[in-house]
């Protein structure tokens, strides 16, 4: 660890691991916990879980930005394990971390913010994939293009099924606008948080 641990902390930790693990006993710890790692420079990846119109999201962030946003659907516990295994083992929930972004969320899904503002982490996306997901934020707030026009737009046209593949593996749907494509006959196509989520989206956006 760097830098010394403060005393107090130390008795507070072993003072709340000796009286009944009620809820809010295991808060406190983990609250102490959490300052000790942000103390420490412990955390890697910060997480928190936020409640919106389109279920519970997960929100993942490295020092350099937004890393993650995960639907319910797809089992945030599998998410944090992939995040350790693929980023750093050392990931823990620290919501102040997310502030800004849940802010922003929420500011969306009041209609009362239609571009993020974020920094972000595309570490998750490589290549092909993620020159798509770099290009989808060019899709308007309320507008959307089929997985063709996408294509056309990142210079490779005949890489439809390609851009379909980079939508469906968007680490940070919502953020970015992956529900935003659909396929050529105006139909929604996949999605990762599934159709109600993205029609959700859509409507949302829409009014």
């Amino acid at each position: 660890m760097s830098g010394a641990q403060n005393p107090n902390d130390v008795m507070d930790i072993l003072t709340a691991l000796t009286v009944p693990a009620d809820a809010e006993t295991l808060s406190r710890l983990h609250r102490l916990l959490e300052l000790q790692a942000e103390r420490d420079g412990l955390i890697d990846v910060a997480y928190t879980v936020i409640d919106s119109p389109v279920g519970r999201l997960m929100l993942a962030a490295t020092p350099r930005g937004l890393v993650r946003v995960a639907y319910a659907s797809e089992d945030h516990d599998r998410v944090l394990e992939t995040l350790a295994q693929k980023l750093s083992p050392r990931v823990l929930r620290a919501p102040q971390r997310l502030d800004t972004a849940a802010r922003e969320l929420d500011e969306y899904f009041n209609r009362h913010r239609q571009v993020f503002d974020l920094p972000l982490d595309l570490s998750l996306s490589h290549g092909f994939r993620q020159l798509v997901q770099r290009h989808l934020p060019d899709i308007g707030y309320g507008q959307t293009r089929s997985y063709g026009q996408v294509a056309e737009l990142v210079g490779n046209p005949g890489a439809v099924r390609a851009v379909g593949t980079a939508c469906a593996t968007n680490p940070l749907p919502v953020v970015v606008p992956c529900h935003r494509v659909l396929r050529a006959d105006g139909s929604l196509g996949g999605y990762i948080g599934g159709a109600d989520a993205k029609a959700t989206l859509l409507q949302l956006e829409a009014a």
